[in-house]
């Protein structure tokens, strides 16, 4: 695989990786573009460690390979300082919208993608909104 030179580009492939049902199921390839001080806060409220995520993300909606998978749309991003970029996008799955926030950031320790997600966050947009 190739990397990518342009960071909002590599963040995009990155985001949209993880949200891939096959790389959901898969706690390798999840792991290798989580950062290893990920944190999120998900649309529910509730905090995520990285090792929590990556215990709890083959069984959360979007990662079944024949179930619902998150429609992307209005995916946008800055590179915020050199190693840093921000994402912002909506997902809808199983008829329930989302905005999203994610941050990520460079790594060239070589143990994992060139990019991984730092911070996450979703919040559910209500309905009419």
């Amino acid at each position: 695989m190739v990397e990518v030179l342009d960071p909002v580009a590599a963040a995009v492939a990155g985001e949209l990786r993880l949200l891939d049902p096959a790389v959901r199921a898969s706690r390798a390839e999840a792991s290798r573009l989580l950062d290893p001080e990920f944190t999120e806060v998900g649309a529910s409220g509730r905090r995520w460690t990285r090792e929590e995520m990556l215990a709890e993300l083959p069984g959360m909606e979007g990662s079944a390979a024949r179930g619902p998978r998150h429609e992307v749309s209005r995916m946008a991003g800055v590179a915020l300082a050199p190693g840093l970029v921000h994402l912002t996008y909506e997902t809808v799955a199983g008829g329930r919208r989302v905005r999203r926030s994610s941050l990520w950031r460079h790594a060239a320790d070589g143990t994992g993608a060139p990019w991984r997600l730092y911070h996450h966050q979703g919040t559910p947009v209500p309905d009419g909104a």
